[in-house]
């Protein structure tokens, strides 16, 4: 699966994310992106966004989306708090499909 990380979500994180082909919208230059214009990028170039945005189900049209959207519900961006969620994130993965919100975490 081509999954891609939102700017909110360290770019460290991606080694946590075995088997999977990740990229980030930092290392994509998308930083700052909105959220509309960033989702029809993220069409091109992924099949599951990856999240701690918990307004984007209520800011975007989710059922229309080539991609799923995974939310993760940390305590915060930080490592530690991410860490412990990454096998619950690649779970979600694998059931993921094309306009489909999850959500992992508390």
């Amino acid at each position: 699966m081509r999954i891609l990380l939102d700017e909110n979500i360290p770019v460290d994180f991606a080694r946590e994310l075995h088997g999977h082909e990740i990229s980030t919208v930092v290392g994509l230059g998308w930083s700052g992106v909105l959220n509309g214009e960033l989702m029809r990028l993220a069409g091109e170039s992924c099949d599951v966004f990856v999240t701690l945005d918990r307004n984007i189900e209520f800011q975007q049209n989710i059922p229309i989306l080539p991609f799923a959207v995974i939310i993760v519900r940390a305590a915060s961006n930080r490592m530690v708090h991410l860490r412990p969620l990454a096998s619950a994130i690649l779970l979600a993965v694998t059931s993921a499909k094309p306009g489909e919100l999850q959500k992992v975490g508390t």
